[in-house]
C-alpha cells in the first residue's frame, strides 16, 4: 500500500489518497477517475512530498488488516443499501439527475453511469451527486 498527497488544480485542496502501488495510481490518473473528495475536480496531481509507505519495523503507523476488513466491509455493506433503495438509471444518470436537481421530474434516489466529464458538469450546475466507492455492474451483466 502506498499513501500519496494529492493536490487539485482547481481549488488547491491537498488531501490523502491510498494505492496498491504508483502504477495503480498512474493508470487510475489517466483514465479520470482519481478527483478532489472536496471539489470534485479532476484536475489533481500528487502534491510536492514524498509518498508514505508503512514500513514493517513500525507497526504503530500501519492500519490493523482487521481494521481495514471491517471498514471495507461496513462501506460494501452501506453501497448494498444505497443500491437496494436507489432505482438505476444507467447512462441516464446525468439527464435524471439534473431533471431531479431541476424539479422536471419528481425526487427519488438513483444511480447509474456518468463519465468525469459529465460528473463535474453535475457539480458546476450545483446538482449533489457522490461516487459509489465500490464499482457496480450493470443489472443482468455477469461479474
Amino acid at each position: 500500500m502506498i499513501i500519496f498527497d494529492l493536490k487539485c488544480a482547481a481549488q488547491g485542496h491537498v488531501f490523502e489518497a491510498w494505492f496498491g502501488s504508483s502504477e495503480d495510481y498512474e493508470a487510475q490518473a489517466a483514465r479520470g477517475l482519481v478527483s478532489c473528495p472536496i471539489c470534485g475536480g479532476s484536475d489533481v496531481d500528487k502534491a510536492p512530498m514524498a509518498p508514505r509507505v508503512g514500513a514493517k519495523g513500525n507497526q504503530s503507523a500501519d492500519i490493523p488488516p482487521e481494521a481495514v476488513k471491517a471498514a471495507l466491509a461496513g462501506m460494501a455493506e452501506a453501497q448494498k443499501k444505497m443500491l437496494e433503495t436507489s432505482e438505476h438509471v444507467g447512462d441516464r444518470f446525468p439527464d435524471e439527475a439534473r431533471a431531479i436537481h431541476l424539479g422536471e421530474t419528481e425526487a427519488r434516489a438513483i444511480h447509474g453511469r456518468a463519465s468525469p466529464a459529465d460528473a463535474a458538469s453535475l457539480r458546476d450546475e450545483g446538482v449533489p451527486i457522490a461516487p459509489l466507492p465500490f464499482p457496480v455492474p450493470d443489472p443482468g451483466t455477469e461479474n
